[in-house]
């Protein structure tokens, strides 16, 4: 057996989907606004995770890590025109109904109405649970500008909710 043939025996498929795949698959649909460019974007992740393997150095949790790789083919989804002409063809609204009929989707929507940036952090830090200091490597940038951005995307939903869920 191959050492590349070694470590991705050592990738776990089959328990990295069970464990992380519902997470990565509402981060997708929170940043594509679509389901199904959600599901195939969970589903390139796992291929690259698999393929790329034996490149995981460790310095991370496999979370992170699958993470990191979601939001790069997210990233590159938004970039592509197959994404550009989705959006005109699909609303917000149907694909929130369809992903999950049963939860209010006020604070989903002042979320994905932030810029990209700010929508970035509070999806990392919130909804992946991942540590400001990862989401610093995963994008980046530096861990005080991830802290800047979290309090400013922070500051902009509580204007937005302001009334719904602040008492102000």
């Amino acid at each position: 057996m191959t050492e590349n043939a070694a470590m991705k025996k050592e990738f776990d498929i089959t328990y990295a989907v069970n464990a992380y795949g519902n997470g990565l698959l509402r981060l997708c649909f929170l940043y594509l606004h679509d389901y199904h460019l959600a599901e195939d974007a969970v589903q390139d992740t796992f291929i690259k995770a698999y393929r790329c393997a034996d490149k995981f150095r460790g310095e991370a949790d496999e979370k992170t890590w699958l993470t990191a790789i979601a939001v790069n083919v997210c990233k590159f989804l938004l970039r592509s025109k197959k994404y550009k002409k989705s959006l005109f063809t699909k609303e917000l609204d149907e694909n929130i109904s369809y992903f999950d009929k049963y939860f209010d989707d006020t604070v989903i929507k002042a979320v994905c109405s932030l810029k990209p940036k700010y929508k970035e952090v509070i999806l990392l830090f919130y909804y992946q649970e991942i540590k400001v200091a990862d989401i610093s490597d995963m994008l980046s940038i530096s861990e005080s500008a991830v802290t800047v951005r979290l309090t400013r995307a922070r500051r902009q939903l509580k204007e937005i909710l302001k009334g719904w869920y602040f008492d102000e």
